[in-house]
């Protein structure tokens, strides 16, 4: 099976609390709308891959780990998306989309094992997951890519040194071992195919060893990060939810004015949790609040973002039925425009009546269905 070449994440601009510039927001957003989606499809091909060559059971749970990754990143980006409304946004909404960017994942997602990554993080595992996986599953290309391979293995390497640089003082000699010892080996792989040896054999453990180590120091530095103080987790957490409230705000808003019926989800105001207590005995009690909140507003928006889902797919398939009304030659009969645009005419409305909507859909495709079956029959008759 034929699956493309792993994806890199962008790169994530600013940092927690700074407000970005509307360009570079603008073009991080592209590309990671680009990634969400293009790593979702890679995943499923993997998937696919590991099925048919019946080694579902051994990826099992890298599987899982990249799965729960992109559904994090994927519910992020939505609401990062929301926030930046098209780019109508001033400085207070840009340091809410920094505070979304490079806030902790865990106040939206549950991942396995508790793990507690921001966006770019949950974007680099992913990369890292999806390269053992490819690698695991024997996807990598032939030797006559070896030189690519090799390319991406460098790249990888400087990866590494900086999450290196990131380890602290008492395990760093480890890692910069480890590192100057993958270094080592990439140079003699890369010497020898230098030297147009078949270096395919050598080019799998290493790329295993270096994703292994990428993996271990993403995840090392975020366990070191939640180790910190419970009441820096709950200011972060905090911050979190109140970006997110604000985006869940627009998104239900939008969502009110654009379908009818719209869910009826209340947005929690994170205002009414209080301040931030600093007691021990209190912090605890606290933090599980916030993480009830965070999931009353995974909720929420789950229910707002499918019922706007609903209205697009509607749209797409009236397109694809007048598609085919085009390619059969009875686009232009006036029963059937008539019926498209009564159809877009309710789809467009604000708040569009959705039951009105779906009727009006299948209308047309019964009217279709109809229409192309008499015409079949008028050309067998002729």
């Amino acid at each position: 099976m034929s699956v493309p070449t792993t994806l890199t994440a962008p790169v994530a601009p600013g940092r927690i609390g700074q407000a970005v510039e509307p360009a570079l927001l603008q073009h991080y957003l592209g590309d990671l709308e680009a990634w969400v989606r293009g790593r979702r499809t890679e995943l499923d091909d993997l998937d696919s891959a590991a099925l048919a060559a019946n080694r579902g059971a051994d990826v099992a749970a890298d599987m899982a780990l990249s799965l729960a990754l992109w559904k994090a990143v994927s519910d992020r980006y939505q609401l990062v998306f929301a926030t930046w409304d098209g780019g109508r946004v001033l400085e207070a909404e840009r340091a809410k989309i920094a505070t979304l960017i490079w806030g902790r994942l865990d106040g939206a997602t549950t991942l396995p094992g508790d793990l507690v990554v921001s966006l770019p993080e949950a974007c680099r595992l992913s990369d890292a997951l999806a390269g053992q996986l490819r690698t695991r599953l024997s996807l990598v290309p032939g030797a006559d890519a070896s030189a690519a391979r090799i390319k991406q293995l460098r790249a990888q390497v400087e990866r590494l040194r900086d999450q290196v640089g990131l380890e602290p003082a008492a395990q760093r000699d480890a890692a910069v071992d480890e590192l100057a010892s993958l270094m080592a080996r990439l140079e003699e792989i890369a010497d020898k195919a230098s030297r147009g040896a078949d270096v395919g054999g050598l080019l799998g453990p290493i790329e295993i060893d270096a994703t292994r180590f990428e993996r271990d120091l993403i995840v090392g530095n975020a366990r070191r990060r939640d180790a910190r103080d419970q009441v820096q987790k709950a200011r972060e957490l905090r911050a979190d939810l109140e970006a997110r409230e604000a985006a869940l705000t627009h998104l239900a808003d939008t969502c009110v004015r654009t379908v009818d019926p719209a869910p009826r989800y209340a947005v929690p105001d994170v205002d009414m949790l209080g301040p931030i207590p600093n007691t021990p005995e209190a912090i605890g009690p606290y933090l599980d609040r916030l993480d009830r909140v965070g999931q009353a507003m995974s909720l929420a928006q789950e229910k707002y973002a499918a019922a706007l889902a609903e209205r697009t797919d509607l749209l797409e398939l009236l397109d694809a039925y007048v598609a085919k009304a085009t390619a059969l030659g009875l686009v232009d009969r006036p029963d059937l425009r008539d019926s498209e645009q009564r159809a877009r005419d309710v789809l467009a409305r604000e708040p569009a009546p959705m039951a009105v909507c779906r009727q009006l859909v299948t209308t047309y495709q019964t009217w279709l269905t109809q229409l192309g079956d008499a015409a079949a029959r008028s050309r067998e008759t002729a």
